[in-house]
């Protein structure tokens, strides 16, 4: 007799030769048969065999860094899942039943022992891990980042359903991204896919994709899905709003419909190449910036943006380097409050007028080197500063953001053209009714003798 599973919590003893011999398989599974959630019957003998300890709850293995590794597969729902065709070998080919469990296994860490098994995944789902590794959360595992989601974190291998992930109570972004499913959930979105899953309402995956999830530093990022799924937007839109084409390149969708959100400015540095600056940049002086969102500070001020922009775009850096501002949503959950069109934000005035609040929360954004935006705190000022004038010249929200000097300049500029052309006329009146010569204009002498003012100027003989 031979302990089975030595390294672990609970030991069962069955003959060593059971995995060979057909007559105690039999035995086992008819044991099983009795036992609370007894093994369905498509499990094939081979995997009975494993499950004969696998199967008990509570299965366990101590690891090196204190932890514990489950060891547990639940019998029925492995037998529904779309691995259990395959049966344990068809992904733990490296296991000899014969000299399982081996004497002394050691295993650093859970965390380590499932990024190890991702390459099993691999094996099948060679496409999707392909399209994994591009993403952000493959970019925050080689960062080291230890709650960045893997295959098992999004799918039990030992209970994977196909479809299952497309029901709204089954979406597994909600494991990480609470706050963001939890919006979703009350969005006009998630409504209507809980209502009726047949909606065609989208859920994460079909905004974000399900393996290649980009960072939302990344371009318009999931604004790219809405304009996929609501045809002619752009030109539904230029029916009542002015410079149509501009809002969109500048308000994200969230910023109008999701109307009980509030709103904030992000400014991004992009370079020469259409490429949003990242942190790693020594010249960006992030140190600063981190000073400038302390507690008690008002924001990184207009004089230290310029300064900035001169650092980055000084004599003989290749490129210019441009700030670019977009109106959005404050925060990533209430980005996803979406309501129906009939509530969506259409009065102008909301942002079109002095004071308006969503310009008094302003943000800059770098990009960590995982893609990660990293945002810090802004003074309001430095959207309606004279110093901004080159810095944030791209974001002047007519009624708005109104640089004082601007309306100054602009009030001088039309008093000296209208004062120009009003002097002009009346000099010219002046001269026609002295009879003043003037070469310039061409003109006659005062016949001698003539009055000055009488009217007549010199006559032809």
């Amino acid at each position: 007799m031979g302990t089975i599973m030595d390294c672990c919590r609970i030991p069962r003893k069955i003959p060593r030769t059971a995995f060979g011999n057909s007559i105690a398989t039999a035995v086992i599974a008819a044991a099983l048969a009795c036992l609370p959630g007894a093994i369905a019957p498509t499990v094939a003998a081979d995997d009975q065999n494993c499950l004969a300890c696998h199967g008990s709850a509570g299965m366990e293995k101590k690891l090196q860094d204190g932890g514990t590794l489950s060891l547990h597969v639940a019998p029925d729902l492995f037998a529904k899942s779309v691995h259990g065709a395959f049966g344990c070998s068809g992904c733990h080919s490296d296991i000899d039943p014969a000299a399982h469990p081996p004497a002394n296994k050691e295993i650093a860490s859970a965390r380590g022992f499932s990024i190890t098994m991702m390459q099993i995944c691999r094996g099948c789902h060679a496409d999707k891990f392909d399209q994994w590794q591009s993403s952000i959360h493959a970019a925050l595992v080689r960062s080291s980042n230890p709650a960045a989601p893997i295959c098992t974190d999004c799918h039990d291998p030992h209970a994977v359903v196909k479809g299952a992930a497309e029901s709204v109570g089954q979406i597994p972004c909600q494991k990480c991204h609470t706050d963001i499913y939890q919006a979703y959930l009350g969005s006009m979105h998630g409504q209507a896919r809980t209502k009726n899953p047949d909606s065609g309402a989208p859920i994460c995956s079909d905004c974000h994709s399900a393996h290649a999830v980009k960072p939302t530093s990344l371009g318009q990022g999931p604004e790219t899905a809405c304009f996929g799924c609501h045809a002619g937007v752009q030109e539904s839109h230029e029916t009542w709003l002015p410079n149509t084409a501009l809002h969109f390149e500048v308000v994200s969708c969230p910023a109008c419909h999701a109307p009980t959100a509030q709103r904030k400015v992000d400014l991004m540095l992009f370079d020469a190449k259409e490429q949003p600056l990242g942190t790693e940049r020594a010249e960006i002086g992030v140190p600063v910036f981190e000073a400038s969102s302390q507690s008690g500070s008002t924001g990184i001020d207009a004089q230290t943006l310029w300064n900035l922009l001169q650092t980055l775009n000084r004599s003989g850096i290749a490129g210019k380097t441009v700030l670019r501002g977009r109106l959005e949503a404050a925060t990533g959950p209430q980005a996803h409050q979406l309501a129906v069109k009939s509530q969506a934000i259409s009065d102008c005035r909301t942002c079109h007028s002095a004071g308006a609040t969503a310009f008094q929360s302003v943000t800059i954004s770098l990009v960590e080197p995982q893609g990660q935006r990293v945002g810090f705190g802004v003074n309001p000022d430095v959207l309606s500063s004279p110093v901004s004038l080159e810095s944030v010249g791209g974001f002047y929200a007519i009624g708005a953001t109104r640089i004082k000097i601007l309306d100054i300049l602009v009030i001088l500029a039309v008093l000296g053209g209208v004062g120009v052309a009003v002097g002009h006329l009346t000099l010219g009146w002046i001269f026609r009714y002295f009879g003043f010569y003037h070469p310039a204009i061409g003109g006659h002498r005062p016949a001698q003798g003539a009055a000055p003012g009488d009217g007549q100027g010199a006559k032809s003989a």
